[in-house]
């Protein structure tokens, strides 16, 4: 009854739920097939299964049967679809799955720099009168009703997007990472126990400082463009390394470690 041959990768939706398809099983009842004709199903992260919608493809019935495929989630929240067999000719169908989500943004990439330009996916655009990236307003500039263009203002963070519209605010699918730049550090050298002044972009929400060979460091974030580390015991020759919830930056430069 509730499906077998789950051959399509599950997605999660903007409910934390998981989404699939199986390509045969469910109520066989619904299906002129042998083995059934597939489902719908949702399984929640602790575990629980729910089949919402079992394929028929008797006379009569146009949504479908044996999806091979997953399923993928719209900016306006609801699921699509598609099936191999059913419909005119048996010939497959598009089918939605509307479980009353609410509409989201859907960011193009889900990473930048401070100062790019990223593009945004969504719903109700035109109108729009603010877009904040973590609460940090960006500049922008609607492009249609569905897509928009915004710039990574200075002192992002890593978080979730919104977009105020006339009907409401909508909120990003995922946080959006806002990578990290290392420009410079100095001095360029000295032994364990020497206090580094390195420079860049996006800094504040260091997690990490690493010299050579990954060695973690002890250090202190001053500001946005300004982090202070201590060059730990075991510390090697090489690159320098700042850790952040949106990724990882690398010096181009080597810190050398003396004696």
């Amino acid at each position: 009854m509730d499906g077998k041959l789950p051959d399509a990768t599950l997605i999660q939706g903007t409910d934390g739920n998981f989404y699939g398809t199986t390509f045969k099983g469910g109520d066989g009842s619904a299906c002129n097939l042998t083995g059934s004709c597939g489902t719908v199903f949702t399984i929640t992260p602790s575990g629980v299964l729910t089949v919402q919608h079992s394929f028929c493809s008797q006379t009569g019935c146009s949504d479908g049967s044996l999806s091979y495929g997953g399923l993928f989630q719209s900016t306006n929240g609801v699921f699509f679809g598609t099936t191999q067999g059913g419909g005119v000719l048996n010939a497959g169908t598009v089918f939605s799955l509307d479980m009353g989500l609410k509409p989201f943004i859907m960011q193009i990439p889900a990473y930048g720099r401070v100062a790019t330009v990223n593009g945004m996916l969504g719903q109700g655009f035109n109108g729009a009168t603010n877009v904040s990236f973590d609460g940090r307003t960006a500049s922008f500039i609607v492009i249609s009703d569905t897509f928009l263009k915004a710039t990574v203002p200075a002192g992002a963070t890593t978080g979730f997007v919104t977009v105020t519209t006339p009907s409401g605010t909508l909120t990003s699918n995922k946080p959006f990472r806002v990578t990290p730049q290392l420009l410079s550090f100095d001095p360029p050298s000295g032994p364990v126990g020497t206090q580094v002044t390195i420079t860049g972009v996006s800094l504040t929400q260091t997690n990490a400082v690493g010299f050579g060979d990954r060695i973690p460091a002890q250090f202190t974030v001053n500001s946005d463009t300004q982090v202070t580390a201590t060059v730990p015991a075991g510390a090697k020759t090489g690159k320098v390394g700042v850790e952040t919830k949106g990724g990882i930056a690398i010096s181009a430069g080597t810190f050398t470690v003396t004696p």
